[in-house]
C-alpha cells in the first residue's frame, strides 16, 4: 500500500454495523408516517387553503365599486292635443284673472245675420236690444232665468257658490240635470253645454271659470283648430278661447241632444260671447 492508499483508508470510516442500519432505516419509515413532530400537509388541505384565498379575492373584488348603471330610457309621454293645451292655458289664465267688474253683464248672441243683445244687473234688471227694437236697450218686465242643470233658476249669487273642482261641477250639473228628467243618453251633451255656459254666457267667478275649462278639456273630441284659439268640441261645436286671457269670443253653445251645434232654418249655427261692462246704449 502507497501512501495515497493509507491516507484513504484512515479517512474513510469504518461500515456501520448492520443492527444500527437496521434501526436507522425504522426510524426513517416511522417519521415518514407521521410520527415525528412536523405534520405533512396533504393535497386536501393545500386544496382547502387555495379555496380560503380564492373567496378571499372574491370578496375583494366585489366590493370594489364599479362604474355607474347606465339611466333608463325616457318614458315615452302622450302628446296633448292643442285643443285641449288651449282650454287648460285658459283655465289657468282665468283662475288667476281678476273677478270681473262692471255694471251689466253684457251677452251677445249671433245667428245668421241677426243680433241679440242683452244687459243684465247683479240686482236683477235686464235691457234687451234686437230687430224689433230698432237699435235701442229696452229695459224688460223681468230679467231672464240662468238655467244651467235643468230647470232650477239660479241667481247670480248661486253661481258664485259653484263648486272649483272640475270633477265636483261636472257631478253638481249631472244630478240637476238627471232630477229634472235629462235623459242618460243626453245627459253628457247637456253637460258639456252647461260647462260652455258657464265660460261663455253667465258671470261666473275665476275659479269657477277655470273649472268649468278644465272640465270641458277632458271631454274626448276635443281638437284644436288651426287658427290657434278655435277648439273644435264634440259633436262639432266651435269654442274661440284666448289662451292668454281666458277670455271666449263665441262659442256655440246650442247643442241639439244628439250634441251638433243648434242651427236656425236657414243651418246657421248660434254663437255667442259675455263680458262685464258699465255702458248701456241708448
Amino acid at each position: 500500500m502507497n501512501d495515497l492508499q493509507t491516507l484513504r483508508a484512515a479517512l474513510t470510516p469504518d461500515e456501520p454495523a448492520q443492527d444500527v442500519a437496521d434501526r436507522s432505516r425504522h426510524r426513517l419509515q416511522n417519521h415518514m408516517l407521521g410520527g415525528g413532530r412536523r405534520r405533512r400537509v396533504g393535497p386536501l388541505a393545500i386544496g382547502a387553503g387555495l379555496a380560503a384565498a380564492a373567496a378571499a379575492v372574491a370578496v375583494v373584488v366585489t366590493t370594489v365599486p364599479g362604474p355607474p348603471a347606465a339611466p333608463p330610457p325616457p318614458q315615452a309621454v302622450a302628446p296633448v292635443d292643442p285643443g285641449r293645451q288651449i282650454l287648460l292655458a285658459a283655465a289657468t289664465a282665468a283662475e288667476h284673472a281678476q273677478v270681473g267688474t262692471g255694471k251689466y253683464w253684457h251677452t251677445t248672441t249671433k245667428v245668421g245675420k241677426a243680433t241679440w243683445e242683452y244687459w243684465t244687473t247683479t240686482d236683477g234688471q235686464e235691457w234687451y236690444r234686437g230687430e224689433n227694437t230698432h237699435g235701442k236697450a229696452e229695459l224688460l218686465p223681468r230679467a231672464r232665468p240662468i238655467r244651467i242643470n235643468g230647470d232650477d233658476d239660479l241667481t247670480l249669487s248661486t253661481i258664485l257658490t259653484l263648486p272649483a273642482d272640475p270633477a265636483a261641477l261636472r257631478d253638481w250639473l249631472a244630478e240637476g240635470l238627471t232630477r229634472h228628467g235629462t235623459p242618460a243618453n243626453q245627459r253628457d251633451t247637456a253637460v258639456l253645454q252647461s260647462l260652455i255656459d258657464l265660460v261663455s254666457v253667465v258671470p261666473s267667478p275665476p275659479a269657477v271659470r277655470a273649472a268649468a275649462f278644465r272640465a270641458v278639456a277632458e271631454y274626448p273630441g276635443v281638437t284644436g283648430l288651426p287658427d290657434g284659439k278655435g277648439v273644435r268640441l264634440p259633436g262639432g261645436g266651435r269654442l274661440v278661447v284666448d289662451p292668454a286671457t281666458g277670455q271666449v269670443d263665441s262659442s256655440s253653445v246650442f247643442l241639439g241632444p244628439d250634441g251638433k251645434p243648434a242651427h236656425d232654418a236657414n243651418g246657421d249655427t248660434y254663437a255667442v260671447s259675455g263680458e262685464w261692462t258699465d255702458d248701456l246704449p241708448k
